[in-house]
């Protein structure tokens, strides 16, 4: 199975993504809700449940990705991540107040944690190094059709239940237990080989104790990567605000979930036609896009004055999503020793999430105790940040893969 020239295993990972966004985005876009109008929850109290949920569990990533390149084996890990999310569903469906949601959330994000890196290694294993772009954008689209169709799901169950968040959280267990199913039935190994079904050559010194969690042994221009990702998430607070700010804006909690389809639609058509754009034209042009576009937009979310600019507002964010996401693996991918893939997935994966902490407790502070325009004037700055240090990166690392950018 090669069109586009990936290999089966990209379909299968893209299924299976798509099945939990489905799940996943049936929640997403009503949490903040339930938290604030269900638990009431208050708008700092939020950031410090996204924040713990997002930064703790991203702990879990770096070691998920040691124990897979450890033990040789990446898809009983992505399985098991997989099941964990879906298990905590029901603790959501029960929550009575604001602590048992963020274990819920917790949970949730400890399964992501778990999955993440060895999924990406199997994406990573399954595919040619200059299709790389083409197998990230397509499971980033395949992920994101998931994340439209799970807000539409969500919007006709709450015409449905009358309003009922319970119920949504509820059956959004159906479409995440057949993730899972679709792992064991049809995803193959991939640890041990290269794309092609090449046997990988061993490391030497690494022996049975698997690879060492080494921040030296990995390049200064992974690293310097790393870090412009973490700054850049430093300012990235939870979509939750997003939503919040709609809300605020005037636009209804029934209507929340269509403004969040039409965000996950853009994302999901721009993802694959921006992942083989960066691979014929260079993947680092659409990330500096990306960094400048999101300070853009966080700038307009802080200065919007009607409905309809919050519409257009979260569709500029799907051009950003879909430019960043998918694309931002595939560099990595590009960069890292293949016998450290799954462990440095896992490293970018966590200094990234370790930085939605502050992002997403300083957004909820900024709100409370200033304005609800300042977390997102903040979030601005700091991509104009990442973008001056990227600015930088470019000129450094610029002329490497050919002189593309």
């Amino acid at each position: 199975m090669k069109k586009l020239g990936l290999d089966r295993n990209i379909y299968v990972a893209g299924i299976v993504s798509l099945l939990m966004d489905i799940s996943s985005e049936m929640i997403y876009p009503l949490m903040p809700l339930f938290l604030s109008s269900v638990l009431g929850a208050s708008k700092e109290l939020i950031g410090l449940i996204e924040g713990v949920a997002e930064s703790t569990a991203s702990i879990v990533k770096i070691f998920s990705g040691w124990l897979s390149d450890k033990v040789g084996k990446r898809k009983g890990l992505t399985a098991g991540g997989y099941g964990f999310s879906t298990l905590s569903r029901p603790i959501l469906a029960l929550a009575t107040g604001w602590h048992m949601a963020l274990i819920a959330r917790f949970l949730d994000r400890v399964g992501k944690g778990v999955r993440t890196a060895p999924r990406d290694a199997i994406i990573a294993e399954s595919t040619e190094p200059d299709r790389y772009g083409a197998a990230f954008g397509f499971h980033r689209a395949m992920d994101t059709v998931g994340a439209v169709i799970g807000p539409a799901t969500a919007f006709f169950m709450l015409r449905a239940f009358s309003g009922n968040f319970r119920n949504v959280f509820w059956v959004s267990m159906i479409p995440g237990a057949l993730a899972v199913i679709t792992i064991l039935l049809f995803i193959r190994e991939t640890a041990g080989k290269q794309a092609g079904g090449r046997q990988k050559t061993a490391v030497s010194g690494q022996g049975s104790s698997g690879p060492k969690l080494s921040w030296g042994k990995l390049s200064g221009r992974f690293r310097f990567f790393v870090i412009i990702a973490a700054v850049f998430s430093a300012g990235n607070s939870s979509d939750a605000f997003l939503i919040l700010r709609a809300r605020q804006a005037g636009i209804s909690s029934a209507i929340i979930p269509l403004l969040y389809m039409m965000f996950n639609t853009i994302y999901s058509l721009v993802s694959l036609p921006a992942g083989i754009a960066a691979d014929k034209f260079g993947r680092k042009r659409m990330i500096l896009a990306g960094f400048i576009i999101f300070s853009a937009v966080y700038f307009g979310f802080a200065r919007f004055a009607s409905v309809r600019s919050v519409w257009y507002l979260f569709g500029a964010y799907g051009i950003f999503m879909g430019l960043t996401e998918g694309i931002q693996k595939a560099y990595i991918a590009e960069v890292l020793p293949q016998e450290f893939k799954a462990t440095a997935f896992g490293i970018y994966n966590m200094m990234v999430g370790l930085a939605l902490l502050p992002a997403s407790i300083i957004g909820g502070w900024l709100w409370d105790h200033v304005s609800p325009a300042a977390t997102f004037y903040y979030g601005s700055v700091m991509a104009l940040i990442s973008a001056g240090l990227f600015v930088v990166y470019i000129i450094i690392y610029g002329q490497e893969n050919g002189g593309k950018v």
